[in-house]
Parts: structure tokens; sequence; C-alpha cells
């Protein structure tokens, strides 16, 4: 289960609806940098590390390997779970390969984004970068490393690198504001079911246990086949869950693809079909295109048939769920980018260079609808011009859309083959 798009296309809604029919939800990539929202008996939630099945009694939840944990945040979430009486140490495993984000990762990414000034990523200030800079410079700490005696020390030799990386910048911190919260995290994760993941979810696999893999971020934020270097730090794509969860490919059956009827990008980096208008202003009120994690807005435009062909290919989407078509309600025409001007020449793909180089927008247009989707509960009810909005999408990715939202909370998740996929 992961983003076609750039993110914040509502995988958390969908793996919660779709938890009742696994054993397993496990997440394979990213952080607290994700924010996972989910909506129901009329209350939001959003997880940021923590998978999205954890509100379903009985259901096995992993932390997998791939995932970078920060200790303050991560007890946060589990406070504000146990709270709503989510027994979250009896549903929760995590993975003893899992890193851990230190506070000093968190100050080298305000640190360094701040040293950017314009050319700035548009990074979430969570550390996930530095973090990942420390995993693959073999520096890092990882969640099973709290269980050696030696723990301390590993921690305070990494600290002492991360200060002096910190000299090199005009960045005042006071680490002592963050530390006491970060070792009640520590205390917290060592209460935890600590596992060697990988064992642990292909014996769940041998047993016959279905098991959905959670995804964060988006496609087109991958660190290989995302718009470098406005990209996050892990591999957000199919491939990352079998490195994020030490899975065989041969393993993966579904991929479900999901995506919004629209685009929406936070931070820094390229969007093709961006609204700097009315029109896109409207989307980001409506679609309420506020991030989850950092709070900032969300630039808003038109579907990009392009940046999503694009996507489906490097995961190998089998089946597409479109998300927040209500939001598109009201519109008269709605728009569709079927190619891109670029170079002087008319293409349909993704091309290397979308950072420097101009890229013009080719749209089709169709007939928008003004029903109100949110109270339809019947997918045999949504108006014509939907439909023919979601079959135009179906002919041109080739793929069938087997789910629609049509609101935030659970139910207002309308499935359009049953054939296909299981609710």
């Amino acid at each position: 289960m992961l983003g076609l798009q750039w993110g914040d296309e509502g995988k958390g809604k969908v793996v919660d609806v779709l938890t009742p029919q696994y054993d397993v939800i496990a997440r394979f990539q990213g952080g607290p940098n994700a924010g996972h929202t989910l909506e129901f008996e009329g209350i939001k939630h959003v997880l940021h590390t923590i998978p999205s099945g954890i509100f379903h009694p009985g259901k096995i939840n992993i932390i997998g390997n791939g995932v970078v944990i920060d200790p303050s945040i991560f007890k946060k979430e589990v406070d504000a779970l146990l709270k709503m009486g989510v027994d979250v140490k009896k549903n929760l495993m995590v993975s003893r390969k899992a890193h851990l984000i230190l506070p000093t990762h968190r100050l080298l990414d305000a640190a360094s984004e701040s040293h950017k000034g314009k050319s700035k990523i548009g990074s979430t200030l969570k550390g996930i970068g530095p973090s990942y800079m420390d995993k693959t410079g073999r520096n890092g700490l990882r969640v099973g490393d709290i269980e050696s005696k030696d723990f301390m020390e590993r921690y305070n030799t990494l600290v002492a690198k991360h200060k002096d990386l910190l000299t090199f910048y005009d960045y005042k911190y006071d680490l002592s504001e963050h530390e006491p919260s970060w070792m009640e995290g520590i205390e917290l994760i060592r209460s935890l079911s600590l596992i060697d993941s990988e064992y642990a979810i292909n014996n769940y696999l041998k047993e016959g246990k279905n098991v959905l893999a959670e995804g964060a971020q988006g496609s087109l934020l991958d660190i290989d086949f995302g718009s470098y270097p406005f990209v996050t730090s892990s591999n957000t794509i199919t491939a990352g869950t079998c490195t994020g969860l030490g899975i065989a490919p041969s393993k993966i059956g579904e991929v479900y693809g999901i995506f919004k009827a629209y685009c929406t990008r936070v931070g820094s980096g390229p969007f093709p079909t961006e609204l700097n208008d009315e029109t896109g202003e409207l989307l980001r009120k409506k679609g309420n295109e506020f991030g989850a994690t950092t709070g900032r807005p969300r630039r808003c435009g038109w579907l990009d048939l392009p940046a999503l062909k694009y996507a489906i290919m490097l995961n190998g989407v089998t089946k597409l769920i479109m998300m927040k078509a209500d939001v598109m309600s009201g519109f008269s025409k709605v728009k569709v980018c079927t190619h891109y001007k670029y170079k002087g020449k008319t293409i349909d793909h993704m091309p290397f260079d979308v950072v420097h180089e101009n890229i013009e927008p080719v749209f089709s247009e169709l007939k928008g609808w003004k029903t109100d989707l949110e109270i339809i509960t019947d997918p045999e009810n949504l108006p014509s011009e939907l439909n023919d909005y979601i079959s135009y999408l179906e002919k041109e990715l080739e793929l069938p859309v087997v789910i629609v939202s049509v609101g935030p909370d659970r139910k207002q998740t309308l499935l359009r083959n049953s054939e296909l996929v299981n609710i």
C-alpha cells in the first residue's frame, strides 16, 4: 500500500479500512515525517510512526527495519493511544534493526536547512535525512542497541560527532532541552516487544497470514526515482518493502496504489500542474490541504498523468484507489495533464531534469460534477460525470480503480468492484 504522488494521498485511511482483511500491518520506511490521518466516530487521529492498523484489536502492527524512529515523538504517539484505550504494548512490535533519530539529528536537519536559505528542500525538520545519512554511513544507532550495556557510550560517541558537524553552521542550540524526553522515549521502547522483524514477517507469511505493507510519503519523493534533490531519504516505492521489511520480491502479491483525484505537494520542488490561482486556493480550502505533520499549506494542482503512469510503472501497481473525489465536487470543468511540453517537444513521460528545465503541462478537459459525494453510500449513486472521470483514468492508466473515497471518515469509502477487493 503506497502513495503514487508527492505524499499525503490518504494512505492512513485506506490502511485502516483494509486492516480487517489482514493479520499483520507493517510500516517499511520513513519516520515521523509521515502524517497518516484516520477519522472515525467523529474523531481525527494522526499517526507518524505507528502503523495505521493499530486501532483494530487483534491485529499485529510492526515497525520495520526501514523505519527511523524518534523516541520523543514516538512516546507522545504511544501516550495518546494509551489514553484512548488502545493496547499498544499488546499489538505493536518494533524491529531491532530500525534506526534511531537522535536529538542531534534534528538539530543537524534544522541547521542544514537554515544554511541553504532559498535553496532549501522543504525538510520537515524531523531529523530524517541526517538519520538515514548515519545509517548509510554506518554510524547509526539501532533499536537493538538499546539492549546493550554500552548503549550510552555509543550514544555519546555519535552525539560528539554531531556536535563537531554543527560547528560548521551558524546555529545556536541547547541539547539539554531535548535529551530528557528522548531518554524517556528510549525507556518506553525498551518496554515494548522488540523483534527480529525479518524473521517474524517471513514466518507469518509461511503460516499463511496476510501482511499489508504500509508505505509513507509518496513515490515521487523516492530517493532514487523522485524529483531529486527535493525528495525524502528513503525508497518509498514497492522495492522499499523488500529492503524495509526483509521480504523477497517474490513474496509481494497485490500492489495498491493510492492517488488523489488532483495533486498536492508540500515544501519545495517541481510541480508541473500547480495552480497558483483561485482554483488552487479553492482545492486547498475544500480539501483541508495542510500538512498533518508540519501544518504547512500544501500546493495544489490538477491530476498529472505522466507522473502517475511513471509511479505505476515503478511500483508494479495492480489496483488503484482514488481519494478525495469529494473535494473536486463543484467544478463545472476538471482538467487532467496528459503530456508535457519539454525542450521544444511534447512528451508523455517524466524527463530526467524536472528541477531546472521548464515543464509546461498539456491538459485535457472533462466535465465536472456538483453532487455532494459525502452523503453517498452506494457507488451506484455516484454522478455520471465522476464515473466518466474514473473511466477515463482507468483507460489511460490501464488499471482498475477499485475504491473511491468520498470523505474523511472510514465509512466514506466506496467499493467499486467487490470481485477485486474485499472490505
